[in-house]
């Protein structure tokens, strides 16, 4: 009888990043993006602390990789995963991606982490500028979000007339 040979399993990590909306003039919003050190076009992310929650995670990451503080969390968006190949172990990553609205500050690139550059894109330029098609499923789901608080009155604005 010969012994089925057992493949090690994935090591398992988990992150987690922020899809930061703001609008233009217009009204229609414009999402952030990042440039890595590979040249590839994506949202900021990035490793959990040590009992860090996510959502927290993710509003310190984007914090670090693109200087802006002042965000609005409007809630989760989606956990994506996928696996690869890092000094001989195969990696199960984990991501979650929560919604921001950044209303006002200067986009910086973290360059010590190796992010080159950040932009503010059109739904369709980012859908079209995004590097991974699982990002570009993240951007869908953060566009509907997005639709769906315009089609909610803001508190803060003046009433309309009727």
């Amino acid at each position: 009888m010969t012994r089925k040979q057992r493949r090690p399993r994935a090591q398992r990590e988990t992150s987690a990043g922020g899809v930061v909306f703001r609008r233009g003039p217009d009204g229609e919003p414009r999402f952030l993006l990042i440039r890595d050190s590979y040249r590839n076009w994506g949202f900021p992310k990035g490793h959990l602390e040590p009992g860090e929650p996510p959502a927290d995670a993710a509003r310190r990451e984007v914090a670090e990789e693109t200087g802006l503080k002042d965000l609005v969390l409007h809630g989760p968006i989606r956990v994506i995963d996928w696996y690869f190949r890092f000094r001989g172990k195969t990696i199960h990553k984990f991501c979650h991606f929560f919604l921001f609205e950044s209303r006002r500050g200067e986009c910086v690139p973290q360059t010590e982490e190796g992010i080159t550059d950040c932009a503010w894109y059109t739904p369709e330029e980012s859908r079209r500028t995004i590097s991974y098609d699982n990002a570009r499923a993240v951007l869908e789901q953060a566009t509907a979000m997005v639709q769906a608080l315009a089609n909610v009155a803001d508190p803060a604005a003046p009433e309309q007339p009727a």
